[in-house]
């Protein structure tokens, strides 16, 4: 049985150009450390519920945009 390549691939998050295994929109949350934060997510300008995350595929060249509610005053 073969093993499943991971393919590296560049995106943009919040403006700047990192490169990622991640395939899904959740993972990519999770390699950048966002995993249990609350954070609004957009993929190319559309904003992504976080209930289709883990459905949200990752493309070559796709921007991302994660926004965190910050508090204070």
């Amino acid at each position: 049985m073969g093993q499943r390549t991971q393919q590296v691939f560049k995106i943009v998050i919040n403006g700047m150009v990192t490169e990622t295994n991640a395939h899904t929109l959740q993972a990519l949350l999770d390699e950048h450390g966002y995993g249990g934060t609350r954070v609004a997510t957009a993929r190319n300008g559309t904003f992504v519920p976080s209930r289709v995350r883990e459905e949200t595929t990752l493309k070559p060249g796709d921007s991302i945009e994660v926004v965190s509610a910050r508090q204070g005053g």
